[in-house]
């Protein structure tokens, strides 16, 4: 039965904002070669194959790069929630000209990333910051700086985003450039889904959900200029993300056309 409650953090660091918030148990566990990463309940938080530790091997990762559709090369990249690390690795090592900032409120999840997921040190390129996701998008100092934002925000739950209001998806958006564009994990039935959406379409130019995939999750696409649709292009950039990554990169240009179908 899932209780409708704000998160552990929230809650904490609401309640007394001078003590430090109180976190559910970072556990894991390990299946057919894949290791997940769980905050003390069933709901995975991220997974990593261990034979190819920086591939997104959960669907919904693999969509949540579903920007490299519009943007080949971007300069700036920031993570939202580091869960398993995995779309950090991932855009740290495939974008060599980029810096990647991660950003995660929990250090019990940054030293499991580093010990358990082969997240790498920090360098001139990559950069893990321990603060609240609110706190990063409303400093001035981000605003304006990245091309992409990959948000995946969710407590011990896992069914709703933490940050879901209309002020944090405005501040998401200040941060990215004039086309940048913002990745968002979502749940399709969960009542949260509504609100999000609505909040996005506030702060946004743009935005296109893909489809729903197995475990229930939605990848929403928040464009901060109008983007070029143009299925010829975008069949071609597909199939040049394919050949370069072997990421799904033709099934989220169905999914694209079928998220502009479903809003009409």
């Amino acid at each position: 039965m899932l209780i409708k409650r704000k998160s552990i953090e929230q809650a904490e660091s609401s309640r007394r904002p001078a003590r430090k918030p109180k976190f559910a148990p970072v556990t894991l566990s390990e299946q057919d070669g894949v290791r997940y990463l769980h905050f003390g309940t069933e709901w995975v938080q991220g997974a990593m194959r261990i034979r190819k530790p920086d591939w997104p091997e959960l669907e919904y990762a693999q969509q949540m790069m579903a920007w490299m559709l519009f943007i080949d090369a971007p300069q700036a990249i920031v993570q939202l929630g580091l869960g398993a690390a995995t779309l950090t690795k991932f855009c740290y090592r495939q974008f060599q000209e980029a810096s990647v900032t991660a950003v995660e409120l929990n250090p019990s999840v940054i030293a499991i990333c580093q010990q358990m997921f082969k997240l790498p040190p920090d360098d001139e390129r990559l950069h893990v910051v321990e603060m609240d996701a609110m706190d990063f998008v409303l400093d001035p100092a981000n605003h304006a700086a990245y091309d992409v934002l990959q948000t995946d925000l969710y407590d011990a739950t896992a069914r709703g985003p933490v940050l879901d209001t209309p002020e944090f998806y405005r501040a998401c958006s200040a941060c990215l450039t004039e086309h940048g564009i913002m990745t968002v994990n979502l749940f399709g039935d969960h009542p949260s889904f509504a609100r999000n959406i609505k909040a996005m379409r506030h702060a946004f130019e743009h935005v296109i959900c893909l489809p729903e995939v197995h475990d229930g999750n939605v990848v929403a696409l928040c464009f901060n200029s109008q983007p070029d649709l143009d299925p010829a292009r975008l069949k071609e950039r597909a199939a040049q993300i394919v050949a370069t990554t072997k990421l799904p990169a033709k099934s989220w240009v169905k999914g694209i056309e079928a998220g502009i179908e479903a809003a009409r």
